[in-house]
């Protein structure tokens, strides 16, 4: 005897996803615009989560959010190709009520995900495709490598110390410490037993072997600036006192779009120097400059600021006249402010700057 089976359908419908995603599962929640339909933990594949959206809820439109954290931007690229309207928000962006911080489970992350993302509340941020991404972590990687060259240096400083070597005065004086000439004085030393020397030997071979990986980085971030994709970008944005190759490559790096900002006091914000705020009725309070922030591209533009105050005539005098009102370390953060415009500036429009004129 024939059965018969009824087609169903959720054409027309919207379905909402919360994902909270972690190393070894992920914990969904799954909102229709009226209801909770489900909540699950699943393996780490957005193909499998295509695969369950469309068997349980066919020919609807998905929409789905996670925050943006250790795993990057792999999982939104492969939801979007699978018909997946997703979106990475920044967690701190994410409505949290008292009971959501009093009791944070995944599925309580992922259900407020959802509820958010349905109302509406969520604004993803940018998403840069693959090749930038991977640009990106080549520029990052040289900051990793001189942490750990630094690391190595404290240790091998910590075992003079500690077998009681003195490091000549001629290598303690600027721009002489780490030289080859150190290097050799380091693998010259004798000391009382092979154990010690070993140990010297091998915390030198270390450091040898971090300073050649950089200085390999270092040949491969130059080829990459005389490529078609940075050569003419980074020449106008070097031509902005203080900043040089490197830095000029990390900015056009983290930024990558610089039309996504609407004017330079959104880049600012992005960058994060600007001032917090906080005012109510006749009371207008100004606070410090933000702790949100992109720590990486506001230490170096700070750090470029210092030069720019003393090349470019306009700052030089700027930096001059704030240091008559407040302390010069608060003085360097208006002039990179101003200089965060001039970068917005030769980014945008693509014209070299010029000292003492920004259009």
């Amino acid at each position: 005897m024939s059965t018969q089976s009824k087609p169903f359908s959720f054409k027309g419908q919207r379905i909402f996803v919360g994902l909270d995603v972690h190393l070894r599962s992920w914990s969904v929640t799954v909102l229709s615009e009226q209801a909770v339909l489900k909540k699950f933990t699943q393996d780490p594949s957005p193909v499998a989560l295509n695969k369950f959206l469309t068997n349980t809820y066919p020919d609807a439109e998905y929409y789905s959010v996670y925050e943006a954290g250790f795993c990057g931007f792999w999982i939104h690229w492969e939801l979007c190709n699978l018909g997946i309207n997703n979106i990475v928000v920044n967690p701190a962006d994410v409505p949290t009520m008292a009971g959501e911080r009093l009791r944070k489970t995944d599925a309580v992350d992922s259900g407020k995900l959802a509820r958010s993302l349905r109302a509406g509340e969520l604004k993803g941020i940018y998403v840069p495709d693959s090749v930038a991404t991977e640009i990106r972590s080549l520029i990052r990687l040289r900051d990793s490598l001189t942490k750990d060259q630094t690391r190595h240096k404290n240790r091998i400083k910590s075992h003079l110390r500690y077998l009681g070597i003195d490091i000549p005065e001629e290598f303690q004086r600027p721009g002489c410490a780490w030289t080859n000439k150190f290097v050799l004085w380091l693998k010259g030393l004798e000391l009382e037993t092979d154990y010690g020397k070993k140990t010297l030997d091998l915390l030198i071979a270390q450091y040898e072997d971090l300073r050649a990986q950089q200085l390999k980085l270092m040949k491969e971030l130059r080829v990459l600036s005389r490529t078609e994709r940075f050569e003419e970008p980074l020449k106008y944005l070097m031509s902005v006192p203080g900043i040089g190759q490197l830095a000029g490559l990390t900015i056009l790096s983290e930024v990558d779009d610089i039309t996504r900002f609407k004017d330079a006091s959104c880049f600012a914000s992005y960058i994060g120097i600007v001032p917090m705020c906080h005012s109510s009725g006749a009371h207008d309070g100004i606070g410090d400059i933000t702790v949100r922030r992109h720590a990486k591209l506001r230490w170096l533009i700070v750090e470029a600021a210092w030069v720019a105050s003393r090349k470019d005539p306009v700052l030089s005098a700027a930096y001059v006249e704030y240091c008559r009102k407040m302390k010069p370390s608060k003085a360097i953060i208006k002039i990179a402010r101003r200089l965060v415009n001039r970068i917005y500036f030769v980014m945008k429009h693509q014209q070299p700057y010029v000292n003492c004129y920004v259009s």
